[in-house]
């Protein structure tokens, strides 16, 4: 069982931007570019990267996506800090 986790995310407040955004990057828009654009979050300098974390690290939702979702699918996740699109780079 993977104990660390990449990712990269955009935050935002609502579903249906979240859903726009995981249309454009479906179509071939950069991960890092929407996330410079429309992310509240301050890992949106980064190009939405979090880095590596460790299992239970993150809220519930988010880690549950990280740890079990499909790798480099981006996935739509909803916390108590709003609506995130999750992608997932690798699992350790």
């Amino acid at each position: 069982m993977a104990k660390t986790a990449a990712a990269l995310h955009i935050l935002v407040k609502h579903q249906t931007q979240a859903e726009d955004i995981i249309k454009q990057l479906n179509k071939g828009a950069k991960f890092d570019v929407l996330a410079k654009k429309h992310s509240s979050c301050p890992s949106a300098k980064n190009g939405g990267n979090l880095g590596e974390f460790k299992k239970g690290q993150m809220v519930p939702q988010f880690d549950k996506v990280c740890f079990n979702g499909e790798l480099i699918t981006p996935h739509l996740v909803k916390t108590k800090f709003g609506w995130h699109v999750v992608k997932v780079l690798y699992r350790t």
